[in-house]
């Protein structure tokens, strides 16, 4: 008879047992969620549950710089290591403090590591109590981002001029993107999230477009565009620092590794443009972002001074 339990939990049992009896030392880096997925041949899906489903216990915890860890107070879950201390109440449960300890999750350890089960037992309430708040994980994530992107402040009417307005909305959710790295995956331009503060940022940039007699169509297309501009510059930024956190390898390491490489291909002289490239500047997403805000702007105003 074929076993009831979940593929995912025959793996966290053998993880489990490898840290209680000390081969996985505090501190020790744990396999990423790729190398999990490949070594018990699993998806990358069930492999995020394993990971959840330790973190949860109190097994794993994530370092900056070193991904996830063998955390130090092995085997004592995480919500009772934060009860731990005697006369420490329990925050209370509300929409608003459910949806900043997923935030604060994400913001951690990225976005899949977010669920209803991980959120309880950073608050250390029972699962279930959380679905008075939110009905399931899509609608979590659409609050969370619609959350986030109430902390921007839109003036009004903001600066003077068209390109000043289109400037200033663009660095603010730039500005949440870098705070929120997992933001940009929880965009969708094909099926939009319809909350109010996300629905806000649409509208303000609508209305700085006014008194151009642009058509609708283009005004809605031009505020799409902008924020596929942020977006897209955004995700690199955010794989970068995914890739960082999974493997603990950073981005100036991971240079210094490739560097024989590139000094072999660079030194053949075939690639003479690509040599002269200042190494800064490949990787400075701030210049890279306001290089595109500029270029897309100058050409937007192009287009307006070449209308019929």
């Amino acid at each position: 008879m074929p076993s009831a339990i979940p593929p995912y939990q025959h793996i966290v049992t053998e993880i489990r047992t490898r840290i209680l009896t000390g081969e996985l030392r505090p501190g020790e880096r744990m396999p990423s969620i790729r190398q999990i997925a490949a070594r018990w041949g699993v998806a990358v899906a069930t492999a995020t549950k394993v990971m959840a489903a330790l973190r949860d216990e109190g097994l794993v915890e994530t370092k900056v710089g070193a991904g996830a860890v063998v955390t130090a107070g092995r085997g004592q879950p995480a919500a009772r290591q934060r009860q731990a201390g005697a006369g420490i109440p329990k925050q209370a449960l509300n929409r608003k403090h459910t949806l900043r300890t997923a935030i604060a999750i994400a913001d951690r350890e990225g976005l899949d590591a977010v669920s209803m089960r991980r959120i309880a037992a950073e608050m250390g309430v029972g699962p279930m109590s959380l679905y008075r708040h939110v009905a399931g994980k899509d609608e979590l994530v659409m609050q969370m981002t619609d959350e986030v992107f109430g902390e921007a402040e839109l003036p009004d009417p903001g600066p003077d001029g068209w390109r000043a307005k289109l400037e200033l909305i663009s660095r603010r959710q730039w500005e949440l993107c870098r705070r929120h790295l997992w933001l940009p995956r929880a965009v969708s331009f094909t099926r939009p999230l319809l909350a109010p503060n996300i629905m806000e940022h649409t509208e303000w940039t609508l209305r700085a477009l006014d008194g151009l007699g642009l058509p609708m169509t283009t005004r809605i297309r031009e505020a799409l565009a902008l924020h596929a501009l942020v977006v897209s510059a955004a995700l690199s930024m955010a794989q970068e620092a995914e890739a960082e956190q999974e493997t603990g390898v950073t981005l100036d390491r991971w240079w210094l590794a490739q560097q024989e490489r590139a000094d072999a291909l660079l030194g053949t002289g075939r690639f003479p443009l690509l040599a002269a490239i200042p190494e800064e500047t490949v990787t400075d997403m701030d210049g890279l972002f306001e290089y595109s805000l500029a270029r897309h702007l100058d050409g937007f105003a192009v287009m307006l001074r070449n209308r019929p």
